[in-house]
């Protein structure tokens, strides 16, 4: 079962809401960047003209104590490419595909 939201006391915003607030704020520093760059073309110095920044990150890229509590528990537990579900699968289609062509092989 998943563990996503069982540690939050709350649930994240939904998809729609990140995405459109992610839109407006690219929206914003576009616009912001072309107020720059009619400025600059008026003849302002670039040194003197404000340029925009991005004031909308999501949390998980500022949050640094919750980036080493992830790489902490990825170091615990490193995943091993024979508990990967497919991993079984693939090794019997390896097989089946070396001994056709062995077959192939052997009747031509």
């Amino acid at each position: 079962m998943s563990q996503r939201h069982r540690n939050q006391e709350a649930a994240p915003p939904p998809k729609m809401d990140l995405r459109a607030h992610a839109h407006n704020e690219r929206h914003r520093i576009h616009s912001e960047l072309h107020a720059v760059v009619q400025q600059v073309g008026a003849g302002y110095e670039p040194d003197e003209v404000h340029e925009p920044g991005r004031a909308w990150v999501p949390t998980h890229h500022h949050d640094a104590e919750k980036a080493k509590k992830e790489t902490e528990k990825a170091k615990g537990s490193k995943l091993r490419h024979w508990k990967v579900k497919d991993w079984k699968r693939r090794s019997g289609v390896r097989k089946a595909k070396a001994q056709a062509t062995r077959m192939a092989g052997e009747q031509a």
